[in-house]
């Protein structure tokens, strides 16, 4: 008994015109679990066990009713105390670990065996003495139907999106720098969970990543400049072993992957992001994706609590989530006066209340009122809902105002003056929000946070310790700044003397932005662009590929060559993001009210894959999205975890093992 690498040939699953969710999808319900119905399993139903993460890593893939359809009756948590069914095969999908292993023997051992037959599945490369620990014991030998590694290790939260689930990532790894061992465990993980995403892809991609700042004789490096490139290391090494190792895994390169750090850009987790999907997480008390709210009782009793998930299989979320919200409460109008229009006891019921312009609300109330269309406008509803509900907070934590002040101060047309102003004219403005607002000032003019001037700021905003913490710890993930330098870096502040303002960006050319408040680009727009036209800086940007002997820093000879073939298939929705409205030759036609997302399969260039240590954010997303549609390449980001602005400052605060003083912190 040897351990196998799960087998699924690259024609079935990565040349494929498949999202990265649906080839997860399929790899775990078909290559597992559908390959344990074969040779000697009689038993007709299945038990599943799982540990605590990689019942996640299948439920971001796979509904139970789809685990159900594979033949699976019992989903099992392997450290809960469970029935001995020894008439029944079990399907074990865990983590490699040697507690898991010790759970998996312990069942499958002595006399009476929990299970008929075990099918074990590991999420990631299982260690060689795990293995020689399970061949030792003679009496599970036997009883062991197959002993695979699936390399699997990720979750999908998005058709182009994915997280390796380390949530404590920015605090591992920037918090400490004396202590790194934990730093280290963090990056080793998240190298093996990335490496399990071009696994299930067959994908061998050019492995780039942002190169440490400080490297000059003058300065030490720190381990938390190397991040990036420890990471990139990390990655390159499983990937050799899956060359090796993995049936039909590519010998040459097939797409990219660049993978940089979130010190790069502390202005998109923070600013007011207007999309849809984005004003959900941030203003909505939404527990992941889920989103509760009350409908009416069927039996005319009080109206009743559900809970909805806001996710690829529902087709208006997906046409409107990357839509401004503006946009998007248009475009549910519509959708609810094209629903009467189309529909006569609809048109009937319209009838009766009069001829005047309705609400939205109006239009709500009055489709369900028909029973017999309940199913077909139960998301609709809920949409409009969830989108009433948004505007009105915009509307009453006057948003709009907050919001133009940020998108100005990041394009250089206001300034320091000007958040004096809104902070001493708008007093009633969460403290969130105002420290939000402080927190995109302090990443473009850091020196008005040094001495007695931060000091003065927080106490014009009124702000606490607890959120002094956050902006010196943000602060200090820049690293200090450095006045008397021009700063080098391509992204870095662009400022002219003559000017007191300062842009941390500048506007697009041929970008044209119909909805205010949706300059703002995260620079990972750029970044994504320039790997597209193989123009990022191979000094900043250093590639493991290549063949020429390099370090860090050190400029690489000659620009990558991509090797043939250059174009593969790949599925594509063109995000309705950059589209005029009414567009729908995106897939998800607006028109018709209820109709089920389509795929979109176009060929496509090879993918770029963008992977940010220590959180990603919605805006990020939405960007990979837009520009799968402009650069005809399909664009898949991931990160340690997504986070919305809230749970970004959160973790921010937690970089600091204890809690310091305002006159601690020095602001």
């Amino acid at each position: 008994m040897s351990v196998s690498d799960s087998d699924s040939s690259s024609s079935s699953y990565g040349a494929d015109c498949k999202s990265l969710k649906q080839v997860s999808r399929e790899r775990l319900l078909h290559e597992m679990l559908r390959s344990a119905k074969t040779g000697d399993s009689k038993s007709t139903w299945k038990v599943l066990i799982m540990d605590k993460l990689t019942v996640k890593i299948m439920s971001h893939s796979c509904k139970m009713a789809d685990i159900t359809d594979e033949g699976v009756s019992l989903v099992e948590d392997i450290y809960k105390r469970r029935q001995p069914l020894p008439a029944m095969d079990a399907i074990y999908f865990i983590q490699p670990t040697r507690e898991n292993i010790i759970m998996f023997l312990s069942d499958m051992s002595g006399r009476k065996p929990l299970y008929r037959k075990a099918f074990v599945f590991f999420s990631s490369p299982i260690a060689r003495e795990l293995v020689m620990e399970i061949k030792k014991d003679a009496q599970v030998l036997p009883r062991i139907g197959a002993l695979r590694e699936m390399n699997l290790e990720y979750f999908t939260i998005d058709t182009q999106g994915f997280i390796t689930n380390n949530e404590r990532a920015l605090e591992e790894l920037f918090g400490d720098e004396e202590n790194n061992r934990k730093a280290v465990a963090c990056l080793n993980v998240m190298a093996t969970r990335i490496a399990t995403v071009f696994a299930s892809l067959r994908e061998f991609p050019f492995v780039r990543f942002r190169a440490a700042k400080s490297l000059d004789a003058t300065t030490m490096t720190t381990f938390h400049d190397l991040i990036p490139t420890k990471l990139a290391a990390g990655v390159w090494d499983c990937l050799m072993k899956y060359k090796k190792t993995i049936p039909n895994f590519p010998q040459t390169e097939t797409c990219e992957l660049l993978i940089i750090d979130r010190t790069i850009d502390q202005i998109a987790p923070v600013i007011h992001e207007w999309t849809y999907d984005a004003m959900c997480h941030d203003l909505l008390n939404m527990e992941g994706n889920k989103f509760v709210h009350e409908v009416p009782s069927k039996t005319g009793g009080p109206p009743e609590r559900k809970e909805v998930l806001l996710e690829d299989h529902d087709p208006i979320w997906v046409e409107l989530r990357h839509a401004h919200i503006a946009d998007a409460s248009e475009r549910l109008h519509e959708k609810m006066t094209n629903f009467i229009s189309k529909n006569k006891a609809a048109q009937i019921q319209h009838g009766s209340r009069g001829s005047g312009e309705m609400s939205t609300r109006d239009l709500q109330k009055m489709v369900q009122a028909l029973p017999q269309y309940s199913e077909q406008i139960d998301k609709l509803s809920l949409h409009v809902e969830i989108a009433g509900k948004i505007n009105r907070i915009i509307r009453e934590s006057g948003l709009r105002e907050l919001g133009q002040l940020e998108q100005d101060l990041v394009f250089g047309d206001a300034g320091m003056k000007e958040v004096i102003k809104f902070l001493t004219t708008n007093e009633d403005t969460t403290r969130e929000n105002k420290l939000r607002l402080l927190m995109i000032l302090a990443s473009i003019y850091p020196e008005k946070f040094e001495g007695e001037k931060g000091l003065n700021l927080m106490k014009v905003a009124k702000l606490t310790d607890d959120d002094a913490i956050a902006i010196n710890n943000l602060r200090m993930l820049e690293g200090e700044p450095d006045t008397k330098k021009t700063p080098i870096s391509s992204f870095a502040l662009k400022f002219d003397m003559h000017k007191k303002k300062r842009a941390a960006r500048k506007d697009r050319s041929g970008e044209e932005e119909t909805w205010q408040l949706s300059r703002f680009y995260p620079i990972i727009e750029e970044l994504i662009e320039k790997v597209s036209k193989n123009e990022l800086s191979k000094l900043d940007y250093p590639c493991l590929n290549d063949p020429s002997p390099t370090f860090h820093g050190t400029p690489l000879a000659g620009p990558i060559t991509h090797n043939p073939p250059a174009h593969s298939m790949r599925s594509r929705r063109t995000p309705t993001w950059a589209k005029p409205r009414g567009s729908d030759d995106d897939g998800y036609s607006s028109d018709p009210v209820l109709r089920h997302a389509s795929s979109d399969f176009k060929k496509m260039g090879q993918r770029i894959f963008i992977f940010i240590v220590g959180g990603a954010t919605r805006s990020e997303l939405r960007t990979c999205h837009k520009l799968t549609g402009k650069l005809r390449r399909e664009v898949i980001l991931g990160s340690s975890s997504i986070d919305d602005p809230a749970q970004y400052i959160t973790k921010l605060k937690m970089l600091t093992a204890q809690e310091p003083s305002l006159d601690d912190l020095h602001i």
